[in-house]
């Protein structure tokens, strides 16, 4: 007869956090339980293991398996100009609005992933640079995992991940390189300064912040997380300062009385006094 499987115990599964969190530093208990495993499951299922316990022995022989793993858990999805009219309202609303207040502000993208909400506020920056030379702008963009930071960086963009973006805009932006993906030009590189930061450290990277866009991404933490980075933003906000969340994202009412509404359907608030 076939040898049956011992089912998976909460134990195995509490190892094998406690073997990601001290391999990969990602602070499993900072997400809900439900998302970790799904993304754990996903790699069990690339990798044939059909336990817990099972996955935590095929990690320590192959470390080859922990960049998979690591890209699974950290969120990773992204595109320019991801929500048109969020980024409409940056453009004609919140950084014309900034800009009256003081002639150069800080930035800051939380969760920045692969770069394209950054390289995104880079161009709406630049753009409105061209057109008065008196501003100016800086931003910080930050991400737990630095794999995918250094590819930000790095400015490199697929032929595929350009396509919410107008010819001129290419032009404009981008060097199309010999085989066929786009990279970022240096004026957008030189608005950007990118940083690793873990979002549940409590620690801002940087304060006086005019700006922090931190989007699609509490929406895998538990309430208590998510309680405690609105905390750290209100923290880096000079007070006025715009948080702008996801659409499906909403800040939870131990916070809410840090932040009146500016927008509620596209979710931007401002930190009061």
């Amino acid at each position: 007869m076939p040898e049956t499987k011992a089912p998976d115990t909460k134990d195995d599964f509490n190892l094998l956090k406690r073997y990601i969190e001290q391999t990969l530093k990602i602070q499993c208990s900072n997400y809900k339980e439900d998302y970790i495993k799904r993304r754990l499951l996903s790699r069990m299922r690339s990798t044939n293991q059909a336990t817990y316990s099972d996955y935590l022995y095929y990690l320590k022989g192959h470390p080859v398996e922990l960049d998979p793993l690591r890209n699974a858990l950290t969120i990773n999805v992204t595109e320019f100009f991801r929500d048109t009219e969020v980024y409409n309202l940056i453009r004609t609303a919140l950084l014309p609005e900034l800009f009256r207040q003081r002639k150069r502000i800080l930035i800051w993208s939380a969760g920045c992933s692969s770069g394209e909400e950054p390289y995104s506020l880079a161009m709406i920056l630049s753009d409105m640079m061209m057109t008065n030379k008196e501003i100016s702008a800086q931003i910080v963009a930050t991400d737990l995992d630095e794999v995918i930071l250094a590819k930000a960086k790095a400015g490199i963009f697929s032929e595929k991940a350009m396509q919410k973006l107008n010819e001129a805009q290419i032009r404009r932006h981008f060097n199309k390189m010999a085989d066929g993906s786009f990279e970022a030009k240096q004026h957008l590189k030189d608005l950007i300064r990118f940083r690793p930061h873990d979002l549940m450290s409590g620690v801002p990277p940087v304060r006086h912040v005019d700006l922090i866009t931190c989007r699609n991404v509490t929406i895998y933490f538990n309430e208590k997380q998510k309680d405690s980075l609105a905390r750290m933003f209100h923290s880096a906000l000079v007070p006025g300062g715009f948080y702008v969340m996801g659409k499906t994202e909403y800040l939870g009412r131990e916070v809410e009385p840090l932040f009146s509404a500016y927008n509620n359907i596209q979710k931007i608030f401002i930190k009061k006094q």
